[in-house]
């Protein structure tokens, strides 16, 4: 078959770059168990040692002190914050009982993870659905017990969310086998995990807010930099033998720039501002740095957190994995403090419109829907010599939570018509997991482009454009010669290409929640029922291919008729896919977003303005 073999190993490469960068922290020894319960539910979980050392975190005297801590604003905004959610959607007593059986079948897929957890692997990270082991890739600290508290309070599993409380007690966050802390990963599952819990249930429960402040002390230490920017991936270990700390020069911006609503809120609750300083540095310099990189308002995914102030070093732009949670804490951060600071809105506003110019593109598809993906984008030397930037038509599950993020900020920033924009990149995520054979749609794929201008093109799908897009991306024969409808049909089938779909890059499903996020804001915000139809699709598709006999598991190949199962179910499966999924066939009024904000595991957050 003549192929582009050239095109297909930079996509390898790009796919495992990305996957070893921003899918795994994988300590140096991991470990797995027996299909036993490891400690047993509300048993003890036992204190690991780090490595053959023995060697435990304890908070060091700072190297590099702060003389003045910034403090939350305390002024209040000249206006209240526009309402996010819809008013309450009318339902008869037929949509009703369909909507709680809807809700029951998901309540027992939850329950089912859950309880496989619970038996087989409580007090590790991770269960193992397929075999009934664990794993341990967050720090062994417990990720999906802590990970999926809020959850269950939202949904009333209230004994066994106090059991699981009374376990948090003996997590030791002083010791790890890793080598390095992931501070992103610590700080959005285990810190937003604790603190969400901690406020969903009243503040009930003291010791929540302690095993916060626990987890905070720990990320705070990765800040004792010259420049107060933190070490990303903390080698704790060198922290603890009083070794001097530098923030890396090539740090990606989804882990430097999604840690401010975490530690927002842990001083909104405990007054201390040092936590609060500390992301609002992080802000600052990326508003320095905002309209200074080589394409002005957006960050690229590599900056240099060892300048002062921070500095972006690369070409490469994406609102997709290694860069997303930055862009969405922008107005989560805003609407967090209530409106009180104006700076996280003028940081949305100043790269949304770029975005949508250099990244946002129409779809080509079959049924001639009205769809839109955000794509990547490179900023290259043109033969000119002067910068051209490059827009590539590929669609990551990851950026599918821009739907959502798009939608919000249309609400609360009066901008009516992104609202519109919102929906269409919704519907495009929907579009992808309707066009797989599983009803799944997959980790990475490239679309169709039509041009941003509708006068120039009525992206009408047809057999041509179709075939003209599958020739140009996979190029010609081995003589230059065009290629055959045979050889076009040969890739078609062995690639088992979706129709609207020019290559599939990474076949997998991970468990992954953008899309559904997406799908709940949408609904919340516009009452329309026909997200709850998507929604319920894309749950049945899931539910059919995830469900293992322990749990649920990711699957290896979205496009195959009957995918196969891949023995991993990371913590978000409860932290966020099935809450999400929850929460739209729920009351209305739980997790309201005009009283609560959701980090980026969808951990729920008391806004200041409630």
């Amino acid at each position: 078959m003549a192929v582009r073999r050239v095109r297909l190993l930079l996509a390898v490469i790009a796919v495992w770059v990305l996957a070893s960068w921003y899918y795994s922290w994988q300590p140096p020894s991991g470990g797995s168990g027996p299909r036993r319960p490891a400690q047993g539910p509300g048993g003890r979980i036992p204190p690991d040692l780090a490595g053959t050392e023995g060697i435990k975190w304890e908070k060091q005297p700072p190297q590099h002190p702060v003389d003045t801590f910034a403090t939350l604003p305390a002024k209040k905004p000249t206006k209240p914050i526009p309402r996010i959610q819809a008013a309450r959607p009318r339902e008869n007593t037929a949509g009703k009982e369909l909507r709680l059986r809807r809700l029951a079948a998901i309540e027992d897929s939850f329950k089912h993870s859950w309880n496989g957890y619970k038996k087989y692997a409580w007090g590790h990270d991770e269960i193992k659905p397929v075999t009934g082991t664990y794993k341990d890739p967050f720090g062994g600290w417990a990720a999906t017990l802590v990970d999926s508290l809020d959850s269950l309070w939202l949904i009333g599993m209230k004994e066994d969310f106090e059991l699981a409380v009374k376990a948090c007690d003996d997590i030791d966050f002083s010791t790890t086998e890793a080598r390095d802390i992931n501070i992103f990963e610590t700080t959005i599952r285990y810190l937003g995990g604790f603190l969400a819990a901690y406020e969903l249930s009243e503040q009930q429960y003291p010791s929540l807010l302690s095993k916060a402040i626990e987890v905070a002390d720990l990320v705070m230490s990765a800040f004792d930099t010259p420049n107060r920017m933190p070490v990303t991936r903390f080698p704790w270990k060198e922290y603890v033998k009083g070794q001097p700390q530098r923030a890396r020069s090539h740090v990606l911006l989804a882990e430097i720039g999604s840690l401010g609503l975490e530690l927002t809120k842990l001083s909104q609750l405990t007054n201390d501002m040092m936590y609060f300083d500390a992301a609002q540095r992080i802000y600052d310099g990326l508003e320095n740095d905002q309209k200074t990189t080589v394409l002005p308002g957006m960050w690229p995914v590599i900056v240099d957190a060892s300048k002062s102030p921070i500095k972006s070093t690369g070409d490469g732009f994406t609102l997709g994995g290694l860069s997303d949670s930055t862009y969405e804490y922008l107005g989560k951060q805003y609407l967090l403090l209530g409106g009180a600071l104006d700076q996280p809105r003028k940081m949305y506003e100043g790269f949304i419109e770029v975005a949508k110019k250099h990244l946002l593109r129409r779809v080509l598809n079959p049924d001639n829907l009205p769809l839109l993906f955000f794509g990547d984008a490179r900023v290259v030397n043109a033969p000119t010599g002067e910068k051209q930037v490059v827009t590539t038509p590929v669609a990551q599950h990851l950026t599918c939570f821009a739907g959502g993020m798009v939608g919000m900020a249309a609400k609360i920033f009066d901008r009516p018509a992104d609202l519109h924009v919102a929906e269409q990149l919704t519907d495009g995520c929907a579009w992808s997991y309707n066009a797989t054979v599983s009803g799944i749609g997959p980790e990475i794929f490239h679309f169709i482009p039509c041009d941003p201008d509708p006068a120039k093109d009525d992206c009408q799908w047809s057999e041509e454009r179709w075939v003209g897009a599958l020739t140009k991306y996979w190029g010609q024969g081995t003589k230059g010669e065009k290629l055959s409808d045979e050889h076009l049909q040969n890739i078609i089938e062995t690639k088992r290409l979706p129709r609207g779909m020019v290559e599939v890059d990474d076949r997998r499903y991970i468990l992954r929640p953008e899309a559904i996020e997406s799908v709940f804001y949408m609904w919340r915000m516009t009452g329309n029922t026909k997200f709850m139809d998507q929604a319920w699709a894309m749950f049945e598709a899931v539910e059919k291919w995830t469900r293992s006999k322990y749990a649920s598991a990711a699957l290896d190949d979205v496009t195959l008729e009957r995918p196969n199962q891949v023995d991993s179910m990371e913590s978000f499966w409860l932290a966020e896919t099935l809450k999400y999924f929850y929460l739209i066939f729920a009351d209305w009024e739980l997790a309201n977003l005009d009283k609560w904000v959701l980090n980026t595991e969808a951990h729920p957050f008391r806004r200041a303005d409630a």
